[in-house]
Order: structure tokens, then C-alpha cells, then sequence
């Protein structure tokens, strides 16, 4: 590993003026951060340690009825917090499909947004990676991509996005709180992250010394009740998605009102599936309004590779995610949540939210 200087400030400004300097990368968990480092994908000359920051550690409820996250609370903090999965049981329900449980017990809610794709090719040093030596090439193109992008890629890079956090995140609206050298600004999550286009190295948009201080998600009482998020990948006990989905259904009188839908796994940056809301709307929640959906969600999607078959389980990953959210949201997680494989079917779990 590189050496590195190691600077530990007490301020959020003390922080941002650090980080400002070229080569240098903020520094809170570390559990993606630190395996870059030791593989020399990533060579910071300087680490900007976060974790003493005041202020930055609080889930709040605010006055309208949404919460604000600061960035370095803990994934597992966050799932396990009975308010908040009660207001946004999808996302609690991601968090808990991501990684390990030691993993989650570490990771921060700032570095899940801003985690690396896991393309073997960009972790090896020895291949050609746009992303992480630009210009050089994509070795990807033409190696081993079954498990690559199929919407928003480019000739440059078809890495995916790996965050399962960042699914229910977009589909619900999520905003991002930024301080910069500039003040304070947010963004919505949706735009955070950058299609790779021809400048696959530029993966979102913060600024050098931007620093994520917390995520803030709307009031969504009427989605609770028929919220999921289901995730399929190779091994159910911890690993990245090889297509997942998430999916928020407003249900009055047997028709949806409102949809939420977004993708994760199949794309560059967590996927809003806009298109399927629209179909969705004014519905009845139904199999061929899912179907329908699906079809709406995929209309643009490519094969970058040998992976066409991802397009094909992307749909039907949509439309059964859309059918367990119609179900209703479970009182309880099943013992292995977001899995398609979990052995307790919704829809005989006791006390599950329905629609009056």
C-alpha cells in the first residue's frame, strides 16, 4: 500500500478545506475505501478521516413527517431502527440484503452512496479500465460481462452500480445534503451518479472536498404499507445484485394511485424505472399491470455483452417485486430479506399491512 498523510479534522469546514487538496479522499468505514487501497486501484495521498465529525451520526424526524440521515450513521443502525423501518420498510429492507452483518455493522450511509462498482476488471491493476485509467480502455467489452450493465452503459464502461441501498433511496425521492467549499446545497439522489458516457471516471457530481453530511427522505406514509425490495444474486447469503428492484404502491379501492419503481444491478447508477410508475398508475394491481410494467421498466435495455439474459430477469425480477409489494409489507422481515428465495411467503405472514 502507498503511504499516505492521515489528517483527522474536528469541523465539517476544517474537513472540506483538507479534502480540497488533489489526492486527497475522505476517509469514515472504510470498507471499500481501505480494499482499494491495498490492491492499488485506488492511491490517495491523503486520508480525511470523518468520523469524529459533530452532528453527522443522527437519524431525525423532521417537521413534514420525512427523516434525515446524517452520513455517518451505520447501515445496520439505520435497518434495525424500528421508526424508520416502520416509515420505509423497503429500504430497511435493502439495507439488510447488503454485504455481511459485520460489514453492516461498519459501513456508513455517506460511503454506501459513494461505493465503487466491484468490476473485477476495474479491481485489476493489469486490465484496461476507462473508469480507472481513463482513455485506456474497457476489457470488460469483450471479457467476462455476464453480469454487466444492460441500461445506461457506454463503448467507454458497463460497469454496474453496486449499492442496494441507493434502489429504494431513488425510487422514494431521496435528497442528498452536500457541504462544499461554495456552502451548503442538495441534490436528489437520481442525479448524484453519472451515466459513464465518454468520462466513465467521473462517476457522480460532487466537487473536490464535497462532503455528503446526511440523506433526507420524504414524507411516505402512503407507500408503507406496500413497499419491498427483492434482490436475486449468486449467493443469497451475502453478495452484490445481479438484478434487484424495488417497488412502492399507493393502493385506494383496489387501483394504484401512485407508483415507485427502481432498479439496482443493471445499470451504471441506481436505475429510476419512471416509465413503469406511469403504466402503473391508475391500475389494478394486477399481474398484467405488472407485466405491463416490466416491460415498460426494460423497453430501452441492451446486452453490453453476454448477458442478454439479464434483460429477460430484470422483468420478471420487476413484476414480482411488484406483486409482493401489492401483497403488502410484511409485520416481519423474512429471515433472509429482499431474497426471492425466503421460505415465508407475504402473503401468510400475520399482521401484514393491506389496503383498507
Amino acid at each position: 500500500m502507498k503511504t499516505f498523510d492521515y489528517v483527522r479534522p474536528a469541523t465539517i469546514s476544517e474537513a472540506i478545506a483538507a479534502a480540497a487538496v488533489p489526492g486527497s479522499a475522505y476517509l469514515a468505514a472504510g470498507t471499500n475505501l481501505l480494499d482499494l487501497m491495498k490492491g492499488g486501484i485506488t492511491r490517495p495521498d491523503r486520508l480525511v478521516d470523518v468520523t469524529r465529525l459533530p452532528g453527522l451520526d443522527r437519524i431525525e424526524r423532521l417537521p413534514d413527517g420525512g427523516v434525515r440521515i446524517g452520513a455517518l450513521v451505520r447501515n445496520a443502525d439505520l435497518a434495525n431502527d424500528a421508526n424508520f423501518a416502520r416509515s420505509y420498510p423497503a429500504v430497511a429492507e435493502a439495507l439488510l440484503s447488503g454485504a455481511s452483518a459485520q460489514l453492516r455493522n461498519a459501513a456508513t450511509v455517506g460511503g454506501n452512496l459513494l461505493q465503487r462498482t466491484r468490476c473485477g476488471y476495474f479491481y485489476d491493476p493489469a486490465s484496461a479500465c476507462n473508469k480507472r485509467a481513463p482513455g485506456s480502455g474497457c476489457d470488460a467489452r469483450d471479457g467476462e460481462n455476464r453480469l454487466h450493465a444492460v441500461l445506461g452503459w457506454s463503448e467507454s464502461c458497463i460497469a454496474t452500480h453496486p449499492s442496494d441501498f441507493c434502489v429504494p433511496l431513488v425510487a422514494l425521492d431521496a435528497v442528498v445534503e452536500i457541504e462544499g467549499r461554495s456552502g451548503r446545497r442538495e441534490i436528489a439522489l437520481e442525479d448524484l451518479h453519472r451515466l459513464p458516457g465518454s468520462t466513465p471516471e467521473l462517476e457522480t457530481r460532487l466537487a473536490p472536498g464535497d462532503l455528503i453530511a446526511a440523506v433526507r427522505l420524504p414524507a411516505e406514509a402512503a407507500f408503507a404499507g406496500h413497499a419491498r425490495y427483492l434482490k436475486l444474486r449468486e449467493r443469497t447469503s451475502y453478495a452484490f445484485a445481479v438484478v434487484s428492484a424495488a417497488a412502492a404502491l399507493d393502493i385506494e379501492g383496489g387501483r394504484i394511485r401512485q407508483a415507485r419503481m427502481a432498479l439496482g444491478g443493471v445499470a451504471p447508477k441506481p436505475w429510476r424505472a419512471r416509465a413503469a410508475e406511469e403504466v402503473l398508475a391508475d391500475s389494478a394491481p394486477d399481474e398484467t399491470a405488472f407485466r405491463r410494467a416490466a416491460e415498460a421498466a426494460l423497453a430501452d435495455a441492451r446486452p453490453s455483452g453476454d448477458n442478454a439474459f439479464k434483460i429477460e430477469l430484470a422483468k420478471r425480477i420487476v413484476a414480482r417485486t411488484l406483486t409482493l409489494a401489492a401483497a403488502g409489507t410484511p409485520e416481519r422481515l423474512p429471515a433472509l430479506p429482499a431474497s426471492p428465495f425466503s421460505s415465508i411467503p407475504v402473503t401468510s405472514i400475520p399482521g401484514a399491512h393491506h389496503d383498507a
